[in-house]
């Protein structure tokens, strides 16, 4: 069974583009046993391609050069069996392992910025070529990986290709773990692509220059993507594409476009939503808080500051004895409670040596240090720790309701990360309370965990 590859249309009548007469048509996705035998066929001698008799015609085998760290739901491999027509002419032109255009080497293995319809809108606009000295835009250029260069002379040079998509290209019905999907999705970055096995043979003349792709690797926590980046791949032949890491406590993957900060308890280690953090802080100073009550500093303080210490206490009690039991108050005295909670001078202040902050920017353009945001839930399954019945609730995340955040307009949250440990400094926003703190701190707590954030 055989099914010809999904050819980016280019209009050859263009004068700006050049003919390609090359087609590629898929045969086979070689299954997951196969793929130890293609390796080793490809080393015995049938080219780096591999290749297969079969009806007349040569069917070649491409082993994929993209290895994504998540997995296919089948587990299907992303070697692809294909033929290219006319074959005759294909074959018999000589295999390079470079060209030059325009004073630039290009090489197999590299990726590369291919010309379309809005780089040539852009050009007649401008009067300008490519220079390469900015990120261009996606919607601007294609980006595709060189797998192989042949030519017949210097005037008639083409590469097979793998297509890098966009996420804004990802088909309908794309199948990703258990439901489909299409287009870009919440967790895609701004530049990002996903790997596919996508395979068209284009004139060289199409290239409009060098691209810089890196493979993302989602557990480094250190690494920033300044540039193009890929880190999922689409299987053309079956529609999939590979998972991607899930975080924080909502469960969802991180774009690596907005922030991330990271538990600092060593038996947990979870990267977070700062979203799904913010969220949290907001909804449990309303439900304490609610429209009408002030903040008194020593007296209300947000039960997450005291997480660790009530747990304490409470171990505490029950080693007692039972007259002591009966004599112990059932919450903690005024003087506990000042003991225990960091008032916002105690917060603000400097940081014991030893302590350390574990926070992650992953675009830093993008994400500034202490963003206020009145405006800004989590994902509706990523909700304060009170609020059981949200939590349970996943199918609702794309709806944004008010009853989701009964905090829009009464307070504002900033994360202070800088002056010792983690903490939110909060705002009240509502008019006409008497009495009690306009702004005040609350320590940042694992949504994890439930421990404080160094």
């Amino acid at each position: 069974m055989s099914s010809k590859s999904r050819k980016r249309s280019r209009p050859v009548s263009d004068e700006n583009r050049a003919d390609c007469p090359f087609t590629v048509t898929a045969v086979a996705a070689p299954s997951l046993e196969n793929r130890h035998h293609i390796s080793k066929k490809r080393k015995r001698g049938d080219g780096e391609n591999g290749g297969a008799a079969g009806h007349g015609r040569r069917e070649l085998i491409q082993v994929s050069p993209f290895e994504p760290r998540g997995r296919f739901k089948s587990n299907q491999s992303m070697n692809l069996v294909y033929t290219v027509e006319p074959q005759k002419q294909w074959l018999e032109m000589t295999r390079y392992n470079s060209f030059v255009l325009n004073g630039s080497k290009y090489t197999h293995d590299e990726f590369v910025y291919i010309a379309n319809d809005a780089t040539i809108e852009l050009q007649k606009a401008t009067g300008k070529n490519a220079d390469g000295g900015s990120l261009p835009q996606s919607t601007d250029y294609w980006v595709a990986r060189i797998l192989e260069v042949r030519a017949s002379d210097e005037l008639h040079v083409y590469a097979r290709i793998f297509w890098m998509y966009s996420p804004d290209e990802l088909p309908a019905g794309t199948l990703d773990g258990k439901k489909t999907i299409a287009g870009r999705q919440p967790y895609h970055g701004q530049n990002e692509l996903i790997a596919s096995n996508h395979m068209d043979v284009i004139n060289v003349v199409s290239v409009a220059m060098k691209a810089t792709v890196q493979q993302w690797i989602e557990t480094d926590d250190d690494e920033v993507q300044d540039a193009l980046y890929w880190r999922q791949a689409f299987n053309c032949r079956t529609s999939q594409v590979s998972s991607v890491e899930l975080t924080c406590k909502c469960k969802t993957p991180a774009n690596p476009d907005k922030t991330l900060v990271g538990c600092t308890n060593s038996e947990c280690d979870n990267w977070l939503h700062y979203e799904c953090l913010l969220h949290d802080a907001l909804m449990q100073v309303y439900e304490r808080l609610g429209t009408e009550l002030p903040h008194k500093s020593g007296k209300t303080e947000d039960s997450t500051v005291k997480l660790e210490h009530e747990l304490e206490q409470e171990h505490e009690i029950e080693i007692e004895t039972e007259d002591e039991v009966s004599r112990q108050p059932l919450t903690p005295t005024e003087n506990k409670k000042e003991e225990h909670t960091p008032s916002a001078s105690d917060v603000g202040g400097s940081q014991e040596n030893g302590s350390r902050t574990r926070f992650s920017f992953r675009r830093s353009e993008s994400t500034p240090k202490a963003a206020t945001q009145t405006l800004t839930p989590g994902p509706s399954n990523s909700v304060g720790q009170r609020s059981a019945k949200s939590a349970s609730t996943k199918k609702g995340r794309g709806k944004k309701t008010v009853e989701e955040r009964p905090y829009d307009g009464l307070f504002q949250a900033t994360l202070r990360m800088k002056e010792g440990p983690m903490a939110w400094e909060i705002t009240d926003l509502r008019p006409n309370i008497q009495g009690g703190d306009r702004t005040w701190t609350e320590r940042a707590a694992c949504l994890v965990c439930k421990h404080l954030i160094d």
